[in-house]
């Protein structure tokens, strides 16, 4: 029984290690969000999330296969142990204060609310106490390691930092994400017109007169009146409503693709309708390379007979081509390198790379 519970929790960590891996500059995005003002107020971090998330994915891949090798097992069950008790801490203020929706857990690859995030955390952390009881007794005798085990270990080691760069100064090795090579926007909105997810707003309601507080939904507020009639003790609470999901339909991130120009004109359909469109992306144009980004204006302009585009969170980012703006989050699923350009034939993805790459073709 312990040995199959050690094969299955070490390899789960080997598996989130993976998909966060492949796309370590997507979990460092994430790493961000927990930085934030709005989650925990550390602002100071954020400049250094990509490489606390390459730290993080090193420590889960290197610990989880240790677990699955027996290699210094106390330390091992004792490291991961310590990781869980940190990651149950964060899911659970994610999923008790609302704070990030997803955790990034297994990257974009498997999506988990922030509750489920917890109870996974919860689980290994059990996993890993009652393996820590089982293998009490053995910690000396599995002393000293082979060396094949550690070779195995360095091996897996270089292979999992050449994932990691691939994907830092290219694409993903494999890509999870909903703007995957081949993915056709125009079937992907078509779908979540067809399927929309449905919200409602709630209200924090207070009555002066006893002190009680209730969460009404919009429906429950305007039919019952004695929540809003002349004299009626309850008061909307200033700054406390709520949206929330109450139906979930087609999920897709190509739901928040709405590039506007700076006048506010919605260019999505024009966009998703030309024969061929090029659009380069920069998520923080005050940190872009300006020379990468002019020599990619110069590059894109000689393109023949194709909507060319530059999309930022700043009208005034590019300097030779038509400016659109989008939020920086929704750019941030699009883009992993800054400048980075996508390229789309009637709606559908058909190249997208860094700049850089984009230069040396």
């Amino acid at each position: 029984m312990k040995h199959i519970l050690r094969i299955i929790i070490g390899i789960i960590f080997i598996a989130s290690g993976f998909v966060k891996a492949v796309d370590a500059v997507g979990f460092s995005f994430k790493l961000e969000e927990y930085f934030s003002p709005s989650v925990f107020n550390m602002p100071f971090l954020e400049s250094q999330a990509l490489v606390i998330a390459i730290f993080v994915v090193a420590f889960e891949l290197i610990l989880g296969l240790m677990l699955l090798l027996k290699i210094r097992l106390k330390f091992t069950l004792t490291a991961l142990i310590a990781v869980c008790v940190f990651f149950a801490f964060l899911t659970f203020y994610s999923a008790y204060f609302n704070k990030v929706t997803d955790c990034g857990c297994f990257g974009d690859a498997l999506k988990f609310t922030p509750w489920q995030s917890f109870v996974k955390d919860l689980i290994l952390l059990i996993g890993l106490i009652v393996l820590w009881f089982l293998y009490r007794n053995q910690f000396q005798q599995l002393q000293p390691n082979k060396p094949s085990k550690f070779i195995v270990l360095t091996v897996f080691a270089l292979g999992m930092a050449m994932v990691i760069a691939h994907g830092i100064f290219h694409e993903p090795l494999i890509d999870f994400r909903d703007y995957k090579t081949g993915t056709d926007l125009n079937s992907e909105k078509a779908k979540i017109e067809k399927n929309p997810s449905e919200y409602k707003t709630f209200y924090s309601l207070k009555n002066e007169k006893t002190g009680e507080v209730l969460e009404v939904n919009q429906d429950d507020y305007v039919n019952d009146k004695k929540y809003w009639e002349e004299g009626s003790p309850w008061k909307i609470e200033d700054g406390k409503t709520t949206s929330k999901i109450v139906k979930q339909g087609y999920s897709s991130e190509i739901a928040k693709f709405k590039p506007e120009s700076p006048e506010g004109m919605d260019l999505t359909e024009e966009i998703l309708k030309s024969p061929k469109a090029v659009l380069v992306f920069s998520y923080k144009p005050n940190q872009v390379d300006k020379t990468v980004l002019a020599e990619t204006e110069a590059k894109l302009k000689s393109q023949k007979d194709a909507l060319i585009l530059g999309v930022s969170t700043n009208p005034n980012t590019f300097k030779t081509i038509n400016n659109a703006m989008m939020d920086a989050t929704a750019i941030k699923t699009i883009a992993r390198s800054n400048p980075f350009v996508l390229t789309l034939q009637n709606g559908k993805i058909i190249d997208k790379m860094s700049a850089e790459d984009y230069l040396k073709q």
